[in-house]
């Protein structure tokens, strides 16, 4: 009697409800129409036992690795499985011993659902269909080219670990896994994009963690229906409190030991495969201008340094600003010697000074900009050299003073030392609305665009977290380690900011 098959239409539009057929052929036609045109998806067929039972596997040629296959699969069910008695005859029993016995991979699955086998073929692992059974062997055979574990390129250290995390997602948990050997860390995995599929994993201590802040992040990423998810910054956007802010409420690193400090502290990492770019939640203000080293040298070195950042950070959102409000408006707050020196600078120029400091500042971003699209050999050279011969070039034609050149100089380096990228750049669009109010208002309007980025600041919350805790509102203990750093023997506690379940970091014994 001739074998009916459904519909190639009716199978496209139901296979998500489909089960797999005890008829191999009906089974190959499925997957065959579900997959056709796929030129790198692989129907290897093999026959197993004495009984030459017929069976085929399923794989997409460069995600899985097919050495492995051979070596741990196809070789075992055709040479070995001679071995089996014919007494264990066909069947179930027969598919349990092919499981237990002669597939030697370390992952071995049962699937029965066609949507399940297909989301496991289409992420790298191979599928062994028999002759007569109705479910299907999923085989961990995953082995794509990816790139090595390497130094990072966004976060340099002078001192402390060097390697960064990679596109591959088991690579980035080990790099987790090995730096936290404590039963109750945990990895959970779920599936983003309704076509990308793309493998998802959160990380965190479940004895440190607050649970409420791990159900939340579960409950907003499983709300996430979209179509692909590239990179971890598609997250991102999706999850954070408060999408329109200019200031970032989730933090992400490609360092592994700055995750695993973060998670110590009883923070939840997120890991997209596809991204060497780890989320972390909750997140507040203050860790953005803290680097990573700073827990690797001396205390009081690294306390200068996270001092000098602030400084920094300070005069890139407000030098230009200040300088535009005392030449425009409080010309009576400059020194006389330095008042006249500059008179006589911008005595042929022809633009007011906000207009001066927004041309060069446009022409810095355009620079910095360039720079970092060209090639890296030639990118450093035209933004640093760009730079300095359009700046004298401008200074020489009379359309820019010569202290405006180092205003913007200095404002530029110093928006460099910020540790994070995606602050610096925050800081360099609220540099531009703050130039204006200075040369519309001067000191006042600076003041007031001031006044209104600390209140949105204020009512900015990161997964329950305050986005300026601690310093608002404010926790004393939890200042010490802001704007300073102790030492490590006096950090007893971890921050009651981001949790209060388990708040002691290690026992005082000083006494």
């Amino acid at each position: 009697m001739p074998r009916k098959f459904p519909d190639s239409r009716q199978i496209r539009e139901n296979y998500k409800y489909m089960y797999l057929e005890k008829d191999l052929i009906k089974n190959r036609y499925i997957f065959s129409t579900l997959l056709e045109g796929n030129n790198d998806v692989v129907f290897r067929d093999i026959k197993i036992g004495k009984k030459r039972i017929a069976a085929y596997l399923v794989y997409v040629d460069g995600l899985a690795d097919k050495s492995l296959i051979a070596h741990n699969v196809v070789f075992p069910l055709t040479i070995e499985t001679q071995k089996i008695e014919e007494r264990h005859g066909f069947g179930n029993e027969f598919f349990e011993r092919i499981k237990e016995l002669f597939v030697t991979i370390s992952e071995v699955k049962i699937k029965d659902k066609v949507i399940d086998v297909l989301d496991e073929v289409l992420s790298g692992n191979t599928a062994l269909f028999i002759d007569g059974v109705g479910k299907a062997l999923i085989l961990s055979t995953k082995g794509w080219e990816g790139r090595n574990v390497s130094e990072s390129t966004t976060e340099s250290y002078v001192r402390g670990p060097k390697e960064a995390f990679v596109e591959t997602l088991r690579i980035n948990t080990s790099m987790l896994r090995r730096r936290i050997k404590h039963p109750d860390f945990v990895i959970e995995d779920m599936k983003i994009g309704k076509y990308s599929k793309t493998d998802v994993a959160i990380a965190y201590i479940k004895s440190i963690a607050d649970d409420k802040v791990v159900q939340e992040v579960k409950k907003r990423l499983k709300k996430i229906q979209i179509d692909g998810i590239i990179d971890s910054g598609y997250i991102e956007e999706f999850i954070e409190d408060n999408p329109f802010s200019p200031f970032p409420q989730i933090a992400h690193s490609e360092k592994p030991d700055r995750i695993t400090a973060e998670i110590l502290e009883g923070k939840v990492a997120i890991i997209v495969d596809g991204s060497p770019f780890v989320l972390t939640v909750p997140a507040v203000f203050a860790q953005f201008f803290q680097a990573g080293e700073d827990y690797y040298e001396r205390y009081f070195l690294s306390s200068a340094l996270r001092i000098l950042r602030i400084i920094a950070m300070i005069t890139a959102l407000l030098f230009p600003s200040i300088y535009i409000a005392e030449t425009t408006f409080h010309q009576e707050m400059i020194p006389t010697q330095l008042a006249i020196s500059i008179a006589a600078q911008r005595e042929g120029v022809p633009f007011p000074a906000l207009l001066e400091a927004l041309f060069m500042e446009v022409t810095f971003e355009i620079l910095r900009e360039a720079g970092i699209r060209l090639p890296m050999q030639v990118g450093q050279a035209v933004s640093i050299v760009g730079g300095l011969v359009i700046g004298q070039a401008a200074v020489q034609a009379g359309l820019v003073s010569p202290a405006m050149v180092i205003v913007v100089a200095m404002t530029g380096i110093a928006s460099f030392a910020i540790p994070a990228f995606n602050v610096a750049i925050t800081f360099r669009l609220l540099r531009f609305i703050i130039m204006i109010a200075a040369g519309t208002l001067g000191f006042f309007g600076i003041i007031m665009v001031i006044m209104m980025i600390l209140a949105h600041m204020t009512s900015l919350e990161s997964f329950g977290v305050p986005y300026l805790s601690p310093i608002t509102p404010s926790r004393t203990w939890e200042l010490t380690d802001v704007f300073t750093r102790i030492p490590w023997w006096a950090k007893i506690l971890r921050p009651k900011t981001i949790q209060r379940k388990n708040i002691i970091r290690q026992e005082d014994k000083r006494g």
